[in-house]
């Protein structure tokens, strides 16, 4: 053992013996670690550079300028070289700086290659491993290299500090100065106007159990069975995604509500046909000629986005709560509605068996499975192609589940992504 670990082992034996503990056990890294030379040396692993090579203490000046200098708690996602560690302790009034281990084994290879002994001894300090915490803290800084390197045990926390990351980006397409929301949502303002709140739905279903059924490739396997079901008397309320009516009505099916929010949705996806019977609850910017085509009722509502804030004002109605998927209002719309029960179909989240959606063909409705490069856990903890959008809208469907706990969550297929605050429903999940 070199005397630069045992330092480093002893400042952690004394302040977190669980963490050292935890440390120890770690298998070896298996990664292939490389010294890269420079100014400032830093480690490759895996072919990943930890850190900058030219200036490492400016490179972790500016990461720290991104977080705010006076707050209290800090949050650190990843360990690195120690850098902005250092750099935090000397630069900001933080009580207290949160160091998250996201890799356990990078972090032991750190200890027993370079000295990290004195920002491990300041007392103002904290360190744990990421997933003991089930959501991220704020204000945060991930250090990149190790949202890449960050070990499958902290796989649920690293998803969601990079969707926290990317959230500025994904959300450019909905602002509102844009021309094009500006045209698509006076061109839909007529209709706004006359079709009735889809507050009028709420609470018309107390106590009711809801199927809330979405295009994941697992739809496929209960799409015979839901037929049956449909058809009796005395049956679940159903409610499906815009991109499932097509697969739905091939199989003889007919949902009680339609939610449509996707502006790219055409009457390919949402054929108008036969719909008198059905309910379609949308978002202002669908296509208005879609909409008038609609031959049952139409409800309307709005996000909490920027993009309507304005409107809103003009013409209020009530708001559904969306995150990126159809799926997000489709749920909200069934509890608003009262159900106590909703049991998910299809809400896959990823792309089991390698396939994107029931009833299209790759790439119909998005990315091909081909250029998949991300995964998530299945419902058997075994990894799961996915993409990283996928990923985002399950961390915000897990996060309102649980903010919502008079309802009870069920999912009916373990293929697709485990949905952390569901159970699964014995009557249709397969072992």
């Amino acid at each position: 053992m070199s005397d630069i670990f045992q330092r480093n082992c002893a400042v952690l034996m004394q302040r977190w013996p669980h963490v050292m503990q935890r440390l120890l056990a770690e298998e070896r890294l298996t990664l292939s670690v490389e010294l890269l030379e420079g100014p400032s040396p830093t480690l490759s692993v895996g072919g990943i550079q930890l850190t900058s090579r030219h200036d490492r203490i400016k490179e972790a000046q500016q990461q720290a300028a991104s977080l705010p200098a006076d707050c209290p708690q800090l949050h650190v996602y990843g360990t690195g070289l120690g850098d902005l560690q250092r750099v935090l302790l000397a630069s900001t009034a933080a009580d207290q700086v949160h160091v998250h281990i996201l890799n356990g084994a990078l972090f032991m290879l750190v200890l027993q290659s370079l000295e990290q002994d004195d920002w491990l001894d300041d007392p103002r300090i904290s360190l744990h491993y990421a997933a003991d915490h089930p959501e991220i803290r704020l204000p945060f800084f991930a250090l990149p290299a190790e949202l890449v390197l960050s070990d499958d045990a902290n796989a649920r926390i690293r998803d969601r500090l990079v969707s926290e990351v990317h959230v500025g980006f994904n959300n450019q397409p909905f602002d509102p100065r844009h021309p094009e929301n500006r045209r698509l949502l006076e061109r839909g303002r007529k209709l706004l106007e006359s079709d009735p709140d889809v507050a009028g739905l709420f609470g018309t279903q107390p106590g009711r159990d809801a199927f809330v059924i979405a295009t994941g490739p697992s739809l496929q396997q209960h799409l015979p069975r839901l037929r049956a079901l449909s058809q009796m008397p005395e049956r679940p309320l159903l409610i499906c995604v815009d991109t499932a009516l097509v697969p739905l009505r091939r199989q003889g099916i007919a949902p009680d509500v339609v939610v449509s929010i996707d502006h790219n949705i055409t009457s390919r996806h949402l054929p108008p046909d036969d719909s008198a019977l059905m309910t379609l609850v949308y978002l202002p910017r669908i296509d208005a000629e879609l909409l008038a085509g609609w031959q049952g009722p139409r409800y309307v509502g709005y996000s909490s986005s920027p993009l309507y804030a304005e409107i809103r004002q003009q013409v209020p109605r009530a708001q559904l709560f969306v995150a990126g998927s159809v799926i997000h209002p489709a749920i909200d719309l069934a509890v608003k509605m009262g159900a106590a029960r909703i049991t998910l179909f299809g809400a896959d989240f990823a792309f089991p068996g390698d396939k994107t959606h029931t009833g299209w063909d790759d790439g119909d409705l998005g990315p091909q499975v081909g250029i998949s490069r991300h995964w998530v856990h299945d419902g058997r903890g075994e990894k799961v192609r996915t993409q990283l959008n996928f990923r985002s809208y399950l961390i915000e469907l897990e996060r309102y589940i649980v903010q919502h706990p008079e309802v009870r969550f069920f999912n009916t297929s373990r293929d697709g992504a485990l949905i952390v605050g569901t159970e699964f429903d014995p009557d249709w999940t397969a072992p």
